[in-house]
């Protein structure tokens, strides 16, 4: 079965609403690019993507720089406008192609924590000024009460909020992004790369953080990441992409135990050995295609270790392998 034509449900995980808040459907998102001979092109950064999210879980995306994760997330808020026949639905209302004024009603809803906290902290604003924008923006009382909440939430202490973000740690200005995140009430949050660019010893406690906040606060995440070591630990679901697809999604258990496309278990061969029964390495050759001129059949075929000649000619369909499993592999309908 395609996987645009199929409706990736999996069971809700143990504890879970059975709910979906967001239902995706027939997702792309094309750019108009100059490819290097300066003829015009189309790069296909999301191309044909189909799924849904449970209220109250964690549904990770992961897979290489490039793949087209964080294009996805971001069409998914608005802040690019998907293809025409993309389907977006948030709480069983189409939200594909707001208008300005309900679009700015959905932030309240769906927010994004940045990858890189640095980056999207204004460094000539205080801490407060920073926390106060949105309620200024959505007209909102108590601001000041809120923003105290706020701090106390994120585990900083109200003398921050009279600092620039440069006089901030890294985990600091994160936490001060989560915050700002938290600040309207969303349900739903895009966290994108939330920890890459953090000390190791710091991600530790920004991703419990996040796990604290989403049970005390009944939140649902998008976790976008290329640590599997991290999206182990966060995440109920898994999907994997692969240059614009998602090659397989599945519940974290079963993916990380039962992995079935050569491109999920080549990653899950890179998570360093802490112990226990180690895997065996798989170093894929070659370098990712461009998505602006991506293989004909299976995308991964030029890389793959376990290629057939079928690989290399027809799209491999998207089928479901077990009652919580879906993949993307000739090798899977043999």
């Amino acid at each position: 079965m395609p996987q645009n034509d199929i409706n990736l449900l999996a069971p809700a995980s143990k504890g879970k609403s059975s709910v979906n808040i967001l239902e995706v459907s027939h997702l792309k998102k094309t750019f108009h690019i100059k490819n290097p001979d300066g003829k015009k092109g189309l790069l296909r950064a999301v191309d044909d993507i189909s799924f849904t999210i449970k209220k109250g879980e964690t549904f990770s995306l992961v897979g290489e720089s490039g793949c087209g994760k964080s294009t996805l997330g971001r069409t998914l808020l608005g802040l690019y406008a998907p293809d025409h026949g993309s389907k977006i639905m948030f709480n069983d209302e189409d939200i594909t192609n707001l208008s300005r004024s309900k679009r700015k009603n959905f932030t309240k809803k769906a927010q994004l924590i940045f990858q890189d906290p640095s980056a999207c902290l204004n460094p000539r604003r205080t801490i407060k000024q920073i926390l106060l924008e949105p309620f200024k923006i959505h007209k909102m009382e108590n601001a000041e009460a809120k923003i105290t909440e706020l701090m106390d939430m994120v585990g900083l202490a109200n003398r921050f909020l009279d600092r620039y973000p440069h006089e901030m740690s890294g985990g600091q200005k994160q936490r001060v992004g989560i915050a700002r995140a938290l600040a309207l009430g969303p349900e739903l949050i895009v966290c994108d790369e939330p920890v890459s660019a953090l000390d190791v010893s710091i991600q530790a406690q920004v991703v419990n953080l996040l796990v604290d906040l989403q049970k005390q606060l009944n939140l649902t995440y998008l976790f976008i990441s290329h640590d599997l070591s991290v999206v182990h630990h966060i995440s109920d679901r898994v999907a994997v992409m692969y240059l614009g697809k998602i090659v397989e999604l599945s519940t974290r258990d079963e993916l990380y135990e039962k992995p079935q496309h050569p491109y999920t278990k080549a990653l899950l061969s890179s998570i360093p050995d802490a112990g226990g029964d180690p895997r065996e390495k798989i170093i894929l050759t070659g370098d990712v295609p461009s998505p602006s001129n991506p293989p004909s059949g299976c995308r991964f075929h030029t890389r793959c270790p376990a290629v057939m000649d079928i690989c290399k000619t027809e799209v491999p369909d998207f089928i479901q392998t077990s009652s919580n499993h879906f993949v993307a592999c000739h090798l899977c309908t043999k």
